[in-house]
């Protein structure tokens, strides 16, 4: 079925939302219509409105910094506006940028996921256009794993820019859903829209009638890595199992020179782990061979992606013992708590604690976390 993304009804039947407007645009370049058009491109050559200004997250507006590196402020090389960094000496709008724009358009190619920034950013924008006064419209668009929340609730001792939404690791949420469920819970005084998708319904694997692709970051060059995210995200934290991070699979696969794949399949649910050698592109194996596993999701709507990865760390765990994870230089357990929300998984995993009740441990979150939404959730399931 073919997807009509949320930019192209914001200017086709919510045109009058923008006419006369001042428009600041936060989003990057993974943000395309139904027919692969940059939406600023778009909405710089709409009739009746005016682009002012440009705000780009995490990795730029133009998508290709890389993962934690700092981007400043310019001009755009045609059009001569102000190109907003909010990932350098500020991460939130601040009012003299809020000055040049009447209201904000908000698209981001999310993954549904806390710790990937864009959420963080989100919430921001939200935050700094309720205390500007500035209208918000959010342009829709899919993310992976919509058919539910996996993973802890962000514990607020934890709380940081890869934990900043109150949600789980992840939400299952698109960027509207999401922006909804902010107001709502942050008590803002906010007039938000959203421009939402048409032709959407929940499917829980990527449809060949969807908009083209664009990678929203370096290293998430597809839809299979974009799904496995929250599963081996743990490599930033952990350098002994390396993620394949600068490969073109980065995130779908986990190797190390001692690690034998063939006594990982166990009991995963909807993924499949493929016997992989490849060549490690950065980290801790940087350069050498490694038996590594790729991760193949064969039912996407049995898949749970922090479960998994709590499986695969638990029984990693059990084969080669804690210090195999934990005691290798490098090592980052403060950044494994930030990613995960929490220090509870880690401090389970080293204390050896079953996978199945440290799984169990964040149900009851979970469930309240499904109730707390449902309200903001746009989209229906076809099969409901």
């Amino acid at each position: 079925m073919k997807l009509t993304p949320g930019v192209d009804t914001l200017l086709g039947k919510h045109a009058g939302w923008l006419q006369g407007k001042r428009v600041g645009l936060v989003s990057h370049a993974a943000a395309v219509d139904a027919r692969g058009r940059s939406s600023a491109e778009r909405l710089h050559q709409a009739p009746g409105i005016e682009l002012t200004a440009l705000f780009g997250p995490e990795h730029g507006f133009d998508g290709i910094a890389a993962a934690g590196e700092l981007t400043t402020d310019g001009l755009h090389p045609s059009w001569g506006i102000p190109v907003f960094s909010l990932y350098g000496e500020t991460r939130k709008p601040t009012p003299a940028m809020l000055d040049a724009v009447d209201i904000l358009v908000v698209e981001f190619q999310d993954l549904g996921a806390r710790p990937y920034t864009y959420a963080s950013t989100l919430r921001l924008v939200l935050e700094s256009a309720a205390g500007a006064g500035k209208p918000v419209i959010v342009a829709d668009r899919p993310v992976p794993l919509p058919l539910g929340a996996d993973g802890p609730l962000l514990d607020p001792a934890f709380e940081s820019f890869v934990g900043f939404i109150p949600g789980p690791m992840q939400t299952g949420l698109t960027p509207g859903e999401t922006a909804r469920w902010l107001v709502k819970i942050l008590g803002l005084n906010l007039d938000l829209r959203v421009a939402e998708m048409e032709g959407y319904h929940r499917e829980a694997e990527r449809q060949p009638a969807w908009p083209p692709w664009v990678p929203p970051s370096p290293r998430i060059r597809s839809w299979e890595s974009a799904c496995l995210f929250t599963t081996t995200v743990f490599g930033e934290a952990l350098p002994a199992l390396d993620y394949g991070s600068g490969t073109g699979l980065s995130f779908q696969l986990i190797g190390a020179p001692w690690l034998d794949p063939l006594r990982l399949n166990g009991s995963l649910d909807g993924i499949d782990l493929v016997p992989t050698r490849y060549t490690a592109k950065s980290g801790l194996y940087a350069g050498q061979e490694l038996d590594g596993a790729r991760l193949v999701i064969s039912d996407y709507a049995a898949f749970k992606p922090v479960e998994t990865s709590v499986k695969l760390l638990a029984a990693i765990r059990d084969l080669y013992g804690p210090a195999a994870l934990w005691e290798v230089p490098g090592t980052r357990p403060e950044w494994f708590d930030k990613l995960y929300g929490t220090d509870t998984v880690r401090l389970a995993l080293q204390g050896g604690v079953p996978a199945d009740t440290i799984i169990a441990s964040w149900q009851p979150g979970l469930a309240a976390f499904r109730t707390e939404t449902l309200e903001h959730r746009l989209y229906r399931h076809q099969r409901l």
